[in-house]
């Protein structure tokens, strides 16, 4: 195993989100809200072994984990084909993906059996005339069918929750309570102003103390875990008096730049240094135009050691605090679409 590269906070490259697709089968009022969209074009995706080969330099850099991201990952055909690929490296120790779970019914055992981890499934409520209204679907049946088909195939399950005042703050209980009763660990995530969150306003905003106390009220003491599963995990951990787990990203209120690990490839191949970031490193360009894996990694190295990117907390001392991007500026750039850049 390489030694990790530093930037210039000493922050390893050690964890890398891989977009497989920047297509999705639902709207989510955070992530793609309206209704035209930019979308990359076909010829510029990567392949699965490009893929595959970019995601083996990373592991030389040092990288250990890579989640695979999309848009809606399982959109994208024989998903497993790449799996197993990436499963062949012996250096990457967790390969986990992240999924609104419509299809994961369908693929969970084939996933499992190609060499995949872990699953994340993003059900931000339990109410399907709800989600109806929120993300555009009236598939929720098959997102808790999909949770269902994933820990019968044997994976650890997260479920990802983003919590917006109005819509579905009023279901943090029951997430819990769903995510124990299908052997599974929620994970509270804070409403964020970027990408496609064209409608988002502080006031939308609930905070991890304001989680922490409501679940407080229905449960009694809510002990923080000793320690996050690692330094730069971005879920704090907490424990209910019944033993029972959860975990909150309060990646708008109290962001936790200071130990970000990790980096972004979009499906088209361009890396991303920070959710915030602006602008990307085109790594399809040089991979098409007969880079060599050196040459590549050299590439990689000199951007993450020039890293000094710290967005969230930047956007926490904005004052008259907005959307980051309004809709023109979206369709100007797909790449600032957090469907396209793995949310």
């Amino acid at each position: 195993m390489s030694a990790s590269v530093h930037d210039q906070s000493h922050r390893p490259l050690a964890s890398l989100r891989v977009s497989v697709t920047d297509r999705c089968n639902m709207r989510c009022r955070y992530c793609m809200p309206e209704d035209e969209y930019v979308w990359l074009p076909r010829e510029s995706i990567l392949t699965f072994e490009e893929t595959a080969r970019v995601v083996a330099v990373f592991a030389d850099t040092g990288v250990q984990r890579v989640r695979l991201t999309g848009g809606e990952p399982l959109l994208r055909q024989e998903l497993d084909v790449l799996i197993g690929l990436l499963a062949r490296d012996q250096r990457l120790t967790d390969i986990a993906l992240t999924t609104n779970g419509t299809l994961l019914a369908d693929h969970a055992a084939q996933l499992r059996a190609a060499g995949l981890h872990r699953v994340t499934v993003s059900l931000d409520t339990l109410r399907p005339e709800r989600m109806r209204e929120f993300a555009r679907s009236g598939r929720h049946a098959d997102v808790v069918r999909g949770i269902v088909a994933a820990r019968a195939a044997g994976f650890s399950v997260k479920v990802n929750a983003v919590v917006v005042r109005g819509f579905n703050d009023d279901e943090l209980v029951d997430l819990v309570e769903f995510a124990r009763g299908h052997d599974a660990e929620v994970r509270f995530i804070e409403y964020m102003d970027v990408g496609g969150a064209t409608q988002w306003s502080r006031d939308d905003v609930v905070s991890r103390h304001e989680i922490l106390d409501r679940l407080a009220r229905r449960y009694g003491t809510v002990a923080p875990l000793p320690e996050r599963t690692r330094p730069s995990a971005p879920a704090a951990r907490y424990r209910l008096p019944d033993g029972t787990a959860f975990g909150i990203i309060a990646s708008t209120t109290e962001p936790f730049c200071g130990t970000c690990d990790r980096a972004r490839l979009t499906a088209d191949g361009h890396l991303f240094l920070c959710l915030y970031a602006q602008h990307g490193l085109d790594l399809r360009e040089r991979l098409r135009g007969g880079a060599s894996d050196a040459d590549l990694r050299e590439l990689i190295e000199g951007a993450w050691r020039r890293r000094a990117d710290r967005g969230a907390e930047e956007r926490l001392g904005v004052g008259e605090r907005g959307v980051l991007y309004q809709v023109e500026g979206l369709r100007a750039d797909p790449h600032r679409e957090m469907h396209t850049r793995g949310g």
